[in-house]
């Protein structure tokens, strides 16, 4: 099973084809961070912008890189939450149009348990996962969380920082 994932959620316009849940076929990332930092953090409205003329060369590069075509996929997943909220409109409305365009089956992926799930790509272990419960750690943008994963899609939040800000 092969998935195109789009990631828009901030400042960065990334996309990578996933084979069977954890071999990275191909990944591209566009990032924005020298064009933010004259203003010394992410400008939303300048994010947002940036994704619309970023995020179809970087779908199309991705797949390139990948040998696939659109219609080789099996499914389009984008986050769709949390971040700037006119950074995901585009994610989430570009792989949308995608998978319309195919009819293939569109995901969406909350953007913190994608930094959770991301340890398993190429995982070495021939299970597939590290085994459960497991305590992880995020920290990402304005996100600094201690969770309690118990199984697939079971979360607890243990502990989270005030303000990263």
């Amino acid at each position: 099973m092969k998935i195109l994932g789009i990631e828009t959620s901030c400042d960065e316009t990334a996309a990578a084809v996933i084979e069977d849940g954890s071999r990275i076929l191909s990944n591209v990332v566009a990032s924005q961070a020298e064009m933010h930092a004259k203003y010394g953090g992410i400008v939303p409205e300048v994010a947002s912008r940036q994704h619309m003329l970023t995020v179809v060369p970087v779908v199309r590069q991705t797949l390139e890189q990948a040998g696939l075509r659109l219609r080789d996929l099996d499914g389009v997943a984008v986050t769709h939450g949390p971040g700037l909220a006119g950074s995901l409109l585009i994610g989430v409305n570009v792989a949308k149009g995608l998978a319309l365009a195919e009819g293939l089956p569109f995901i969406g992926i909350n953007h913190l348990e994608g930094h959770i799930y991301a340890a398993w790509l190429e995982d070495v272990d021939p299970a597939g996962h590290p085994g459960f419960p497991l305590i992880c750690l995020i920290t990402s943008g304005g996100h600094t969380d201690l969770v309690l994963m118990e199984g697939h899609g079971r979360f607890t939040l243990v502990a989270r920082t005030q303000d990263d800000a």
